[in-house]
């Protein structure tokens, strides 16, 4: 087992997979109840940021969850590390949070939006990680190549 296996365990994935998903399914519930346009004056700015930071989140979790699907796809052999790890593949981006409006928001709307920054965060961090770790695994792997072959 390689060291950048060991940090993403199959009981992490499974964490943050069940993590995301019950996330996105909150996120999915409150943003469409309707409730915040029943309880926000009538500012069409807030309104506006509102749905756009409703569509923020879902990009964020949407991408959390496509990449740990590729980390379990490459865990359980359906994918190899070069595909696991091609740019198509990566986390993905996700634009930031307005804050200044967000404050604006009630309050399960922001603890919605935060959990999922963080979420995407903390992926983002693991998935450096993981990257360096296969960098330096392969710089090794090739210094020894280089080694075997000069002798």
């Amino acid at each position: 087992m390689a060291d950048h296996e060991s940090l993403l365990t199959v009981k992490l994935m499974d964490a943050l997979y069940t993590e995301a998903m019950v996330l996105a399914d909150e996120a999915r519930s409150y943003f469409e109840s309707g409730r915040f346009k029943e309880d926000s004056c009538d500012d069409v700015n807030l309104a506006v940021s509102f749905s756009c930071e409703s569509l923020k989140v879902t990009t964020r979790l949407m991408h959390c969850i496509a990449w740990l699907l590729n980390q379990k796809a490459l865990h359980s052999g359906e994918l190899t590390e070069g595909e696991a790890w091609n740019h198509d593949r990566a986390l993905g981006y996700a634009p930031a949070t307005d804050q200044p409006m967000v404050d604006r928001f009630p309050e399960e709307a922001r603890q919605i939006i935060v959990a999922s920054e963080e979420l995407f965060q903390r992926l983002q961090r693991l998935s450096a990680q993981l990257k360096r770790e296969i960098a330096s695994e392969t710089a090794v792997q090739d210094m020894v190549r280089r080694l075997q072959n000069s002798f």
